[in-house]
């Protein structure tokens, strides 16, 4: 499986959020890194969309869209600002 950054789901993001999120900061509630969205690891072909931490790899948001609804899960982050 290939991994991009961010700037793959920057789309998904503007639909979900309704702003540009790709230069939001993010921060890694397990090992406590922090970047930009766009700096973070994106796997495309995983059931939904999932994202990691580039530090340590763990999983920060898993992106779904099942019948034209996008639901994200965000635990992997103890914080998101725009």
């Amino acid at each position: 499986m290939d991994a991009l950054d961010g700037n793959a789901i920057a789309g998904q993001l503007v639909e979900v959020f309704g702003a540009e999120m790709t230069t939001a900061t993010g921060v890694c509630a397990s090992c406590g890194a922090s970047g930009v969205v766009a700096e973070l690891v994106v796997y495309l072909q995983a059931p939904g969309t999932v994202v990691r931490c580039r530090s340590c790899e763990s999983v920060l948001m898993v992106l779904v869209t099942a019948r034209g609804v996008t639901c994200v899960d965000l635990r992997g982050l103890s914080r998101l600002d725009p």
